[in-house]
């Protein structure tokens, strides 16, 4: 990695995490190779905080966060009746177990909403909060959605007792038969 940067072939190296154990790249981080990480970060998924992040601030690595709204459950749209079209990839991971208990999770943070604004911008808006994060990549299949979440870029910072509020949202999963 070290040639291919000297040669101009890359300019920086990025590495994507597993789900479940954001901690299984810290050896690898601390090899100086890697500019960046893509991790799961949300306000459910929230492990990443324990070791990772602090590691990658303290070696000046960029950390990209992925799947902000939980695969759509952070989004507050999601119901107990949700479905989607045959061969589409949430019919596997929203199975009934799953899907009902992160309905259940999300329709708790509804209350804490702030006036004026949609649940995912304040769960954007909760990940901008962390100075670890460089960047955040939500997923987006509406024009509307890209613009919403730009937007929330430009907002100022949430209230400091919502950041602390969602805090309290951490759901530590472990991997099941259907999880991804």
């Amino acid at each position: 990695m070290e040639d291919l940067k000297r040669e101009g072939l890359i300019r920086a190296v990025g590495i994507s995490v597993n789900r479940w154990e954001p901690w299984n790249v810290l050896e690898t981080l601390r090899t100086g190779l890697i500019d960046t990480v893509q991790v799961i970060y949300n306000v459910f998924d929230q492990s990443a905080e324990d070791e990772l992040f602090p590691l990658c601030q303290e070696l000046n690595v960029g950390v990209i966060a992925r799947v902000p709204f939980d695969e759509g459950t952070l989004t507050g749209t999601l119901t107990r009746d949700s479905r989607w079209p045959s061969g589409d990839w949430r019919n596997t991971y929203f199975v009934a177990e799953n899907l009902a208990a992160s309905v259940e999770r999300a329709d708790r943070l509804k209350p804490l909403v702030p006036s004026g604004m949609t649940m995912p911008e304040m769960v954007l808006r909760w990940i901008f909060a962390n100075d670890a994060v460089s960047v955040v990549i939500p997923g987006m299949r509406k024009e509307e959605h890209v613009r919403k979440n730009i937007g929330a870029s430009d907002r100022q910072p949430l209230p400091s007792r919502v950041i602390q509020e969602l805090r309290n949202h951490r759901w530590n999963r472990t991997p099941t038969t259907w999880s991804q």
